[in-house]
C-alpha cells in the first residue's frame, strides 16, 4: 500500500475502535468494511515491466476510453473506476521535462472535454527515442492529484510516479509514428501492458512531442 492511504486506513480503524468500545456493532463493521476498502484502494502490486526502448506502457491500469489520431501526435486515453489500481507510472524511460499542473472543473473524467476543462497535471517525459506527454484528469469522485516527480527527475519505464485518489483519468500523447496495441474498451495494467510501440525510420516522424502541454490540450 503507498503511503498516502495510510491516514484513509487508520481513521476508520480508530472510528471502528471508538463504536467497538460502546459496542455499536453496526458501527464497527461498517467503519472495519471502510478500513478494507481504504486499504484496497490504495494498493500497490508488483508489476512485470518491459525494457524495450522502443515501446510505451499504460501509465494506469483502467479500461481504454479514447484512441485518436491527432494533428500532434497520437492520442489514447484510459479511465480508472474506483477499484482499479490508482497508481500512475511512466509510459517510457526518461527525463522529466515539464510538470504543469492545470486548475479546472471535477466533471466526469469519461468526457471528451475533459482534457480541457477539469483539474489536470501534464508530465512530459524525454526519453532516448521520444517524447510522451503523460496526463493525470482528476473526475467527479477524484479530489486529488499526487505527482512526486518533478522536472530533471529521471524516470524508468513503468516506474510509479504518482496517484490520482478515487476515479480519475489518464491520457497519453504519443509521437505520430507509434504503432498502437490497444483498442477502445480494452483493459490495460499500468506499467506493463504495452500501449504502442515506436515504428523507426522517418526521422521527421520521429521527432519528440515538443508542444507544451497547454498547447497540445489545447489542440483536444
Amino acid at each position: 500500500m503507498v503511503k498516502e492511504g495510510i491516514p484513509f486506513v487508520l481513521i476508520p480503524i480508530a472510528l471502528a475502535a471508538i463504536f467497538a468500545f460502546f459496542q455499536i456493532w453496526i458501527g464497527v463493521a461498517f467503519f472495519v468494511g471502510l478500513a478494507l476498502f481504504m486499504a484496497y484502494f490504495f494498493r500497490d502490486p508488483k508489476r512485470l515491466i518491459p525494457t524495450d526502448a522502443n515501446i510505451i506502457v499504460s501509465a494506469a491500469d483502467g479500461k481504454v476510453t479514447r484512441i485518436e489520431d491527432r494533428e500532434n501526435g497520437k492520442f489514447v486515453s484510459v479511465f480508472l473506476s474506483p477499484v482499479d489500481v490508482h497508481i500512475n507510472r511512466a509510459p517510457i524511460a526518461g527525463r522529466v521535462v515539464k510538470v504543469e499542473l492545470f486548475q479546472g472543473k471535477k466533471a466526469p473524467a469519461t468526457s471528451n472535454e475533459a482534457s480541457e476543462t477539469n483539474e489536470r497535471n501534464a508530465m512530459t517525459i524525454e526519453g532516448e527515442k521520444m517524447t510522451v506527454v503523460c496526463t493525470q484528469i482528476v473526475g467527479i469522485l477524484a479530489r486529488r492529484i499526487v505527482c512526486w516527480s518533478k522536472a530533471g527527475d529521471n524516470l524508468a519505464i513503468g516506474e510509479k510516479y504518482g496517484l490520482i485518489k478515487f476515479g480519475s483519468r489518464t491520457d497519453l500523447l504519443m509521437p505520430k509514428n507509434v504503432e498502437i496495441f490497444v483498442k477502445v474498451g480494452d483493459r490495460v495494467v499500468g506499467g506493463e501492458t504495452i500501449i504502442g510501440k515506436l515504428v523507426e525510420g522517418d526521422v521527421t516522424q520521429n521527432a519528440p512531442v515538443n508542444h507544451s502541454a497547454a498547447e497540445v490540450f489545447a489542440s483536444a
